[in-house]
Protein backbone atom coordinates (compact mmCIF):
# COMPACT_ATOMS: atom_id res chain seq x y z
CA UNK A 1 0.00 0.00 0.00
CA UNK A 2 1.27 3.46 -0.91
CA UNK A 3 0.34 6.73 0.74
CA UNK A 4 -1.18 9.37 -1.49
CA UNK A 5 0.87 12.32 -0.28
CA UNK A 6 0.19 15.86 -1.47
CA UNK A 7 3.37 17.93 -1.68
CA UNK A 8 3.65 21.71 -1.26
CA UNK A 9 7.24 22.82 -1.92
CA UNK A 10 8.76 25.39 0.40
CA UNK A 11 9.02 28.65 -1.58
CA UNK A 12 11.73 29.97 0.76
CA UNK A 13 14.27 27.18 1.34
CA UNK A 14 16.63 27.80 4.23
CA UNK A 15 20.43 27.81 3.88
CA UNK A 16 22.14 24.55 4.81
CA UNK A 17 24.32 24.75 7.95
CA UNK A 18 28.06 24.96 7.56
CA UNK A 19 30.08 22.83 9.95
CA UNK A 20 28.64 21.02 12.95
CA UNK A 21 24.95 21.94 13.39
CA UNK A 22 24.82 20.65 16.98
CA UNK A 23 21.86 18.51 17.94
CA UNK A 24 18.21 19.44 17.42
CA UNK A 25 18.71 23.13 16.64
CA UNK A 26 18.38 23.31 12.85
CA UNK A 27 15.41 22.06 10.79
CA UNK A 28 14.90 21.23 7.13
CA UNK A 29 12.57 22.89 4.63
CA UNK A 30 9.63 20.49 4.89
CA UNK A 31 7.54 18.49 7.33
CA UNK A 32 5.03 15.67 6.97
CA UNK A 33 1.53 15.80 8.42
CA UNK A 34 -1.43 13.42 8.44
CA UNK A 35 -4.62 13.76 10.46
CA UNK A 36 -6.89 11.27 12.19
CA UNK A 37 -10.61 11.62 12.79
CA UNK A 38 -12.62 9.00 14.63
CA UNK A 39 -14.92 7.24 12.17
CA UNK A 40 -12.75 8.22 9.19
CA UNK A 41 -9.26 7.07 10.16
CA UNK A 42 -5.98 8.58 9.01
CA UNK A 43 -6.40 11.02 6.13
CA UNK A 44 -4.93 14.03 4.26
CA UNK A 45 -1.31 12.93 4.14
CA UNK A 46 0.79 15.89 3.03
CA UNK A 47 4.29 17.32 2.94
CA UNK A 48 4.32 21.05 3.54
CA UNK A 49 6.86 23.78 4.35
CA UNK A 50 8.29 23.49 7.87
CA UNK A 51 6.61 25.98 10.14
CA UNK A 52 4.36 26.60 13.14
CA UNK A 53 1.31 24.45 13.71
CA UNK A 54 -2.04 25.79 14.89
CA UNK A 55 -3.79 24.24 17.89
CA UNK A 56 -6.86 25.15 19.86
CA UNK A 57 -6.00 26.17 23.45
CA UNK A 58 -8.24 23.27 24.48
CA UNK A 59 -6.34 20.71 22.38
CA UNK A 60 -6.23 17.58 24.52
CA UNK A 61 -2.48 17.08 24.17
CA UNK A 62 -1.97 20.31 26.14
CA UNK A 63 -4.07 19.12 29.07
CA UNK A 64 -3.83 15.34 29.20
CA UNK A 65 -0.44 14.70 27.52
CA UNK A 66 -1.72 12.21 24.98
CA UNK A 67 1.26 12.02 22.65
CA UNK A 68 4.27 9.91 21.74
CA UNK A 69 7.26 10.20 19.46
CA UNK A 70 10.14 8.35 17.82
CA UNK A 71 13.70 9.06 16.82
CA UNK A 72 15.76 7.59 13.99
CA UNK A 73 18.33 8.83 11.48
CA UNK A 74 19.13 8.98 7.78
CA UNK A 75 22.79 8.46 6.86
CA UNK A 76 24.89 9.55 3.87
CA UNK A 77 26.79 6.59 2.39
CA UNK A 78 30.22 6.82 0.67
CA UNK A 79 28.61 6.67 -2.79
CA UNK A 80 26.43 9.68 -1.97
CA UNK A 81 23.29 7.64 -1.32
CA UNK A 82 21.05 7.80 1.73
CA UNK A 83 19.89 4.99 3.96
CA UNK A 84 17.79 4.38 7.07
CA UNK A 85 18.64 2.04 9.93
CA UNK A 86 15.94 -0.44 11.02
CA UNK A 87 12.96 1.91 10.51
CA UNK A 88 10.56 -1.01 10.88
CA UNK A 89 11.62 -1.25 14.54
CA UNK A 90 10.73 2.40 15.12
CA UNK A 91 7.38 1.93 13.39
CA UNK A 92 6.60 -1.08 15.58
CA UNK A 93 7.66 0.74 18.76
CA UNK A 94 5.46 3.73 17.91
CA UNK A 95 2.54 1.34 17.39
CA UNK A 96 3.20 -0.13 20.84
CA UNK A 97 3.39 3.38 22.34
CA UNK A 98 0.08 4.24 20.68
CA UNK A 99 -1.55 1.16 22.19
CA UNK A 100 -0.36 2.16 25.67
CA UNK A 101 -1.48 5.78 25.24
CA UNK A 102 -4.91 4.90 23.73
CA UNK A 103 -4.02 6.42 20.36
CA UNK A 104 -4.73 5.20 16.81
CA UNK A 105 -2.02 3.07 15.23
CA UNK A 106 -0.42 3.81 11.86
CA UNK A 107 0.35 0.73 9.76
CA UNK A 108 4.14 0.25 9.75
CA UNK A 109 4.36 0.18 5.94
CA UNK A 110 2.61 3.55 5.70
CA UNK A 111 4.69 4.95 8.57
CA UNK A 112 7.92 3.99 6.78
CA UNK A 113 6.63 5.35 3.48
CA UNK A 114 5.96 8.73 5.08
CA UNK A 115 9.49 8.82 6.52
CA UNK A 116 11.07 7.80 3.22
CA UNK A 117 9.14 10.37 1.17
CA UNK A 118 10.00 13.25 3.49
CA UNK A 119 13.68 12.29 3.66
CA UNK A 120 13.77 11.99 -0.13
CA UNK A 121 12.32 15.48 -0.61
CA UNK A 122 14.85 16.98 1.83
CA UNK A 123 17.68 14.64 0.85
CA UNK A 124 20.09 17.56 0.25
CA UNK A 125 19.93 18.19 4.02
CA UNK A 126 21.53 14.84 4.85
CA UNK A 127 25.07 15.85 5.88
CA UNK A 128 28.09 14.65 3.92
CA UNK A 129 30.52 15.23 6.81
CA UNK A 130 31.74 12.14 8.71
CA UNK A 131 29.87 11.51 11.96
CA UNK A 132 26.88 13.67 11.04
CA UNK A 133 23.42 12.52 10.03
CA UNK A 134 19.81 13.63 9.57
CA UNK A 135 17.74 13.10 12.70
CA UNK A 136 14.12 12.10 12.04
CA UNK A 137 11.45 12.93 14.62
CA UNK A 138 7.99 11.40 13.99
CA UNK A 139 5.35 12.25 16.61
CA UNK A 140 1.61 12.01 17.24
CA UNK A 141 -0.42 14.46 19.31
CA UNK A 142 -4.07 14.63 20.36
CA UNK A 143 -5.58 17.70 18.65
CA UNK A 144 -9.26 17.44 19.59
CA UNK A 145 -10.47 20.57 21.42
CA UNK A 146 -12.04 19.09 24.54
CA UNK A 147 -11.68 19.44 28.30
CA UNK A 148 -12.49 16.09 29.87
CA UNK A 149 -10.36 13.07 30.67
CA UNK A 150 -10.80 10.48 27.92
CA UNK A 151 -9.00 9.40 24.78
CA UNK A 152 -9.15 12.03 22.07
CA UNK A 153 -11.02 11.54 18.82
CA UNK A 154 -8.71 13.64 16.64
CA UNK A 155 -4.93 13.40 16.20
CA UNK A 156 -2.11 14.62 14.01
CA UNK A 157 0.92 12.59 12.96
CA UNK A 158 3.88 14.74 12.00
CA UNK A 159 7.51 14.23 11.03
CA UNK A 160 10.25 16.84 11.18
CA UNK A 161 13.92 16.53 10.20
CA UNK A 162 17.08 18.00 11.69
CA UNK A 163 20.73 17.67 10.55
CA UNK A 164 22.80 16.77 13.61
CA UNK A 165 26.31 16.24 14.88
CA UNK A 166 27.36 14.61 18.16
CA UNK A 167 24.66 14.34 20.84
CA UNK A 168 27.25 14.81 23.60
CA UNK A 169 29.73 17.68 23.24
CA UNK A 170 32.37 15.34 24.70
CA UNK A 171 32.05 13.06 21.66
CA UNK A 172 33.36 9.58 22.44
CA UNK A 173 34.93 10.62 25.72
CA UNK A 174 33.37 8.79 28.70
CA UNK A 175 30.43 10.62 30.26
CA UNK A 176 29.84 11.16 33.97
CA UNK A 177 26.50 9.80 35.17
CA UNK A 178 24.62 10.77 38.32
CA UNK A 179 22.69 7.90 39.95
CA UNK A 180 19.29 9.20 41.05
CA UNK A 181 18.27 7.94 44.51
CA UNK A 182 15.44 10.35 45.30
CA UNK A 183 13.22 10.97 42.28
CA UNK A 184 11.40 8.24 40.33
CA UNK A 185 10.84 8.29 36.57
CA UNK A 186 8.74 5.20 35.83
CA UNK A 187 7.38 2.04 37.41
CA UNK A 188 6.27 -1.28 36.00
CA UNK A 189 2.73 -0.92 34.70
CA UNK A 190 3.24 2.77 33.98
CA UNK A 191 4.34 4.36 30.71
CA UNK A 192 8.06 3.53 30.90
CA UNK A 193 7.88 1.26 27.86
CA UNK A 194 6.15 3.96 25.77
CA UNK A 195 8.22 6.68 24.15
CA UNK A 196 6.08 9.53 25.44
CA UNK A 197 7.09 12.99 26.55
CA UNK A 198 5.84 12.52 30.10
CA UNK A 199 8.65 10.05 30.80
CA UNK A 200 11.21 12.68 29.86
CA UNK A 201 9.45 15.50 31.71
CA UNK A 202 9.52 13.33 34.83
CA UNK A 203 13.31 13.28 34.62
CA UNK A 204 13.98 16.98 34.08
CA UNK A 205 14.31 17.89 37.77
CA UNK A 206 16.89 15.18 38.41
CA UNK A 207 18.65 16.04 35.14
CA UNK A 208 18.98 19.70 36.16
CA UNK A 209 20.39 18.77 39.57
CA UNK A 210 22.84 16.32 37.99
CA UNK A 211 24.12 18.94 35.56
CA UNK A 212 24.56 21.43 38.38
CA UNK A 213 26.78 18.84 40.06
CA UNK A 214 28.85 18.41 36.88
CA UNK A 215 27.24 15.25 35.47
CA UNK A 216 25.88 14.85 31.95
CA UNK A 217 23.08 12.36 32.52
CA UNK A 218 20.99 10.59 35.16
CA UNK A 219 20.94 6.86 35.80
CA UNK A 220 17.54 5.76 37.02
CA UNK A 221 16.96 3.01 39.55
CA UNK A 222 13.76 0.98 39.82
CA UNK A 223 10.81 2.94 41.15
CA UNK A 224 9.90 0.49 43.94
CA UNK A 225 13.07 -0.38 45.84
CA UNK A 226 15.41 2.15 44.16
CA UNK A 227 17.96 -0.61 44.16
CA UNK A 228 18.13 -2.02 40.63
CA UNK A 229 19.58 -0.20 37.62
CA UNK A 230 17.11 0.61 34.84
CA UNK A 231 18.26 3.14 32.22
CA UNK A 232 19.87 6.51 31.65
CA UNK A 233 17.60 9.39 30.65
CA UNK A 234 18.33 9.02 26.93
CA UNK A 235 19.99 5.60 26.79
CA UNK A 236 19.82 1.96 27.76
CA UNK A 237 22.88 0.75 29.67
CA UNK A 238 25.29 -2.20 29.52
CA UNK A 239 28.00 -3.36 31.92
CA UNK A 240 30.93 -5.71 31.28
CA UNK A 241 31.76 -7.54 34.51
CA UNK A 242 34.22 -10.47 34.62
CA UNK A 243 33.98 -10.69 30.83
CA UNK A 244 30.18 -11.03 30.96
CA UNK A 245 27.82 -8.52 29.34
CA UNK A 246 24.84 -7.53 31.50
CA UNK A 247 21.96 -5.18 30.70
CA UNK A 248 18.79 -4.57 32.73
CA UNK A 249 15.90 -6.72 31.56
CA UNK A 250 12.77 -5.19 30.08
CA UNK A 251 10.18 -5.49 32.84
CA UNK A 252 7.71 -2.83 31.81
CA UNK A 253 9.43 0.32 33.04
CA UNK A 254 12.33 0.54 30.56
CA UNK A 255 12.16 1.76 26.97
CA UNK A 256 12.96 -1.12 24.56
CA UNK A 257 15.77 0.59 22.69
CA UNK A 258 16.48 -0.28 19.06
CA UNK A 259 20.21 0.34 19.50
CA UNK A 260 20.02 -1.86 22.63
CA UNK A 261 18.42 -4.64 20.60
CA UNK A 262 20.98 -4.23 17.82
CA UNK A 263 23.88 -4.42 20.29
CA UNK A 264 22.51 -7.61 21.82
CA UNK A 265 22.23 -9.19 18.36
CA UNK A 266 25.72 -8.07 17.33
CA UNK A 267 27.25 -9.32 20.59
CA UNK A 268 25.51 -12.66 20.09
CA UNK A 269 27.00 -12.89 16.59
CA UNK A 270 30.41 -12.24 18.12
CA UNK A 271 30.00 -15.14 20.55
CA UNK A 272 29.06 -13.18 23.67
CA UNK A 273 26.18 -14.14 25.92
CA UNK A 274 24.27 -11.07 27.03
CA UNK A 275 22.53 -11.45 30.37
CA UNK A 276 19.25 -9.54 30.48
CA UNK A 277 18.48 -9.49 34.18
CA UNK A 278 18.03 -7.36 37.26
CA UNK A 279 21.29 -5.68 38.15
CA UNK A 280 21.66 -3.85 41.43
CA UNK A 281 23.77 -0.75 41.90
CA UNK A 282 25.48 -2.56 44.78
CA UNK A 283 26.57 -5.39 42.45
CA UNK A 284 28.13 -2.86 40.08
CA UNK A 285 29.83 -1.03 42.97
CA UNK A 286 31.27 -4.27 44.36
CA UNK A 287 32.55 -5.25 40.93
CA UNK A 288 34.24 -1.86 40.61
CA UNK A 289 35.81 -2.12 44.09
CA UNK A 290 37.17 -5.56 43.24
CA UNK A 291 38.47 -4.57 39.82
CA UNK A 292 35.97 -6.75 37.95
CA UNK A 293 34.00 -3.91 36.29
CA UNK A 294 35.67 -3.66 32.89
CA UNK A 295 33.37 -1.35 30.92
CA UNK A 296 30.05 0.44 31.05
CA UNK A 297 28.29 2.15 28.17
CA UNK A 298 24.95 3.56 27.09
CA UNK A 299 23.17 2.86 23.82
CA UNK A 300 20.69 4.99 21.91
CA UNK A 301 19.84 6.46 18.51
CA UNK A 302 21.21 9.90 19.35
CA UNK A 303 24.64 8.95 20.70
CA UNK A 304 24.82 5.32 19.35
CA UNK A 305 27.40 4.16 21.94
CA UNK A 306 28.31 6.40 24.85
CA UNK A 307 31.06 5.13 27.19
CA UNK A 308 30.45 5.73 30.88
CA UNK A 309 33.51 6.83 32.85
CA UNK A 310 32.01 7.49 36.27
CA UNK A 311 28.88 6.84 38.32
CA UNK A 312 28.03 8.89 41.37
CA UNK A 313 25.46 7.67 43.87
CA UNK A 314 24.96 10.08 46.79
CA UNK A 315 28.49 10.50 48.20
CA UNK A 316 29.85 7.38 46.51
CA UNK A 317 31.82 7.60 43.28
CA UNK A 318 32.35 4.60 41.05
CA UNK A 319 35.21 5.16 38.59
CA UNK A 320 35.13 3.00 35.46
CA UNK A 321 37.64 4.49 33.04
CA UNK A 322 38.95 7.65 31.41
CA UNK A 323 38.88 6.24 27.87
CA UNK A 324 36.38 4.29 25.83
CA UNK A 325 36.73 0.54 26.41
CA UNK A 326 37.65 -1.88 23.60
CA UNK A 327 34.23 -3.55 23.45
CA UNK A 328 32.41 -0.19 23.43
CA UNK A 329 34.68 1.00 20.61
CA UNK A 330 34.16 -2.21 18.65
CA UNK A 331 30.37 -1.92 18.95
CA UNK A 332 30.45 1.74 17.94
CA UNK A 333 32.59 0.97 14.89
CA UNK A 334 30.33 -1.90 13.84
CA UNK A 335 27.06 -0.02 14.28
CA UNK A 336 28.16 3.25 12.70
CA UNK A 337 29.93 1.31 9.95
CA UNK A 338 26.64 -0.34 9.01
CA UNK A 339 24.65 2.88 9.39
CA UNK A 340 26.94 4.96 7.18
CA UNK A 341 27.47 2.14 4.68
CA UNK A 342 31.13 1.69 5.57
CA UNK A 343 30.67 -1.97 6.51
CA UNK A 344 28.53 -4.65 4.86
CA UNK A 345 25.00 -4.99 6.17
CA UNK A 346 24.77 -8.76 6.54
CA UNK A 347 21.65 -8.57 8.73
CA UNK A 348 19.34 -6.61 6.41
CA UNK A 349 19.08 -3.67 8.78
CA UNK A 350 19.38 -0.78 6.30
CA UNK A 351 16.91 0.61 3.77
CA UNK A 352 17.98 2.73 0.84
CA UNK A 353 16.05 5.97 0.23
Amino acid sequence: MMLNIAVTPNPNPAPKPEGDPGFGRVYTDHMFRMDYTEGIGWHDARIVPYGPIELEPSAMVLHYAQENFEGLKAYRTPDGGIQLFRPEENAARMAASCQRMCMPIIKPALWIEAVRRLVDIDRDWVPHQPGMSLYIRPFIIATEPHLGVRAARQYSFMIILSPVGNYYPTGMNPVKIYVETHYVRAVRGGTGTAKCGGNYAAGLKAQAEAQQAGYQQVLWLDGIEQKYIEEVGAMNVFFKIDGNIITPELQGSILPGITRKSCIEILSDWGYTVEERRLSLEEVAEAADEGRLEEAFGTGTAAVISPIGELRAAERQIFIGERIGPLSQRLYDELTGIQWGLRPDTRGWTQRV
